[in-house]
């Protein structure tokens, strides 16, 4: 694992994902699909506000 935790410059919404993957290092594109998957068994809904809330304290990339 990578240091803290943050969003990824590498990013298709709001880099939540690539920042996890980052993290654990896994591959953007792996995460991305784990997430989507783990989102749509859990109904959708607490997928994407657990995304929301992610991406708002998750801190930004390091310049």
């Amino acid at each position: 694992m990578s240091g803290r935790l943050r969003r990824s410059r590498n990013k298709v919404i709001a880099g939540v994902c690539a920042g996890l993957a980052e993290r654990v290092g896994w591959s953007a594109t792996r995460m991305r699909i784990v997430y989507l998957v783990v989102s749509i068994l859990s109904a959708a809904f607490p997928g994407t506000l657990v995304y929301i809330i992610l991406w708002f304290v998750m801190p930004g990339p390091e310049d």
